[in-house]
């Protein structure tokens, strides 16, 4: 899709089109979509110097992608424009508006009548977020197609008044331009996905730098950057939603007090809402020494990536006067079982060294016949091993394969019901 193909979208005649396609139906037959489109005279009087097939593959595109676009933004992606590369790269909307409520709270301090700044806006997520909250706002892009679609979605949102974007490379940025400012670094290149920061778009030197030169900053990275990556001067937010992790953000100046690491855990899903609440935190205790380790009690907790990942494992344990099963191995144990977003709980049933033999009389006896297999440190292809259990049973157990010491083991474990503790 080229801009203007796309702009011709954003007329009153493109808008009514738009509104006419009914996208679950598109999306079950796109040829006959595309036919429909090409007999409707509106479509090419939407720009008569375009051929009628841009036009059409760019109806198609729009209306697939605010489908697709639910998923990140709700119901108000059906108001949005996207591109296919800035809705897979966009932040959620449930992320974007927790980072830009932390961002609004420091911005009254720091901008003294300046914008701030979302260097690689790409569609607009984070910086309508932010302008949302009051906070005026300039978006930077590089891509002259992502500028125009972030400027469609400020006036689709009704933020004209207090976001705009231009375009232009983030890596030109000056120093301190910004002093309120955010950062996506691109991680996508010509072969897809880049895993090395040193090649992300600004490169992370680049970003962290420019960071570091604001007043109040964040920079968000893959959740999976090293921890050796990580800037000294930053407080580090490990962020995952519903149990996936989604990314690494990095607060730098005014926005980097509190704890220098942090596991967020939020939920979109409505039933989480209600029972466990929007949002969660367990930050870094420098104080907190080692888990300790001890055989499988009553309960076993499964910590949430974001936990994992933001190596806080032994803080979480404690929470729950718990111990490690294996030092190496993010799994912990504890007497009481107490509810909270940032961790699984399972009632252990029984503990064995793995045997398949060992394991499939077990869950003969549980009577079981629907079986989740959970693992951590082993090797074990569990859909083989789920196969191979031939279980039939009416009951439910989950089977979590890991490895103590340098053994390896299955616990037998089923939901945790029963009060909670306090």
């Amino acid at each position: 899709m080229h801009v203007p193909a796309f702009e011709a979208l954003l007329t009153d005649a493109g808008r009514e089109v738009l509104a006419g396609i009914d996208p679950k139906a598109a999306a079950r037959d796109r040829l006959a979509a595309a036919s429909r489109l090409r007999g409707d005279p509106r479509v090419a009087d939407l720009d008569p110097g375009l051929p009628v097939s841009e036009l059409v593959n760019a109806v198609l595109t729009q209306v697939l992608l605010r489908e697709r676009g639910r998923a990140k933004f709700g119901d108000r992606a059906e108001r949005m424009f996207f591109t296919p590369d800035g809705l897979e790269q966009s932040t959620r909307r449930v992320v974007a508006d927790h980072r830009a409520e932390r961002m609004a709270r420091a911005a009254p301090s720091v901008l003294d009548g300046a914008a701030a700044g979302d260097l690689c806006c790409g569609v607009g997520a984070d910086l309508l977020a932010l302008a949302e909250r009051g906070v005026p706002v300039e978006g930077v892009d590089a891509d002259p197609l992502t500028v125009a679609v972030a400027r469609a979605n400020i006036e689709a949102l009704g933020l004209s008044g207090l976001a705009r974007v231009r375009e232009g490379d983030a890596a030109e940025a000056a120093p301190g331009r910004y002093p309120l400012l955010f950062c996506d670094p691109a991680r996508r290149g010509g072969r897809g996905r880049v895993f090395d920061p040193a090649a992300y778009s600004p490169p992370w030197d680049v970003a962290a730098g420019l960071a570091a030169a604001s007043g109040a900053a964040c920079l968000k990275a893959a959740p999976g950057i090293p921890h050796e990556a990580l800037p000294e001067d930053a407080a580090a937010e490990w962020i995952s939603v519903d149990g996936e992790l989604k990314e690494t953000a990095l607060w730098f100046g005014a926005l980097a007090g509190g704890p220098r690491r942090r596991a967020t855990v939020l939920h979109e899903r409505e039933g989480l809402l209600a029972r466990e609440g929007a949002v969660a935190h367990l930050d870094a205790d420098p104080g907190l020494g080692p888990a300790p380790v001890a055989a499988a009690r009553r309960y076993l907790y499964d910590p949430d990536p974001a936990v994992v990942r933001s190596h806080l494992v032994a803080e979480a344990a404690a929470r729950v006067d718990g111990a490690l099963l294996d030092e190496r191995i993010a799994y912990f144990t504890a007497d009481t079982r107490t509810v909270s977003p940032l961790w699984r709980v399972l009632e252990v049933l029984e503990v064995l060294p793995f045997s398949l033999k060992r394991l499939r009389s077990a869950v003969r006896k549980l009577n079981a016949g629907t079986v989740t297999v959970k693992k951590r440190g082993s090797a074990v292809d569990t859909e083989k091993l789920r196969r191979d259990l031939r279980a039939s049973g009416p009951e439910s157990v989950t089977v979590v394969l890991t490895r103590i010491g340098d053994r390896p083991f299955c616990l037998l474990c089923r939901e945790a019901g029963g009060p909670a503790a306090d």
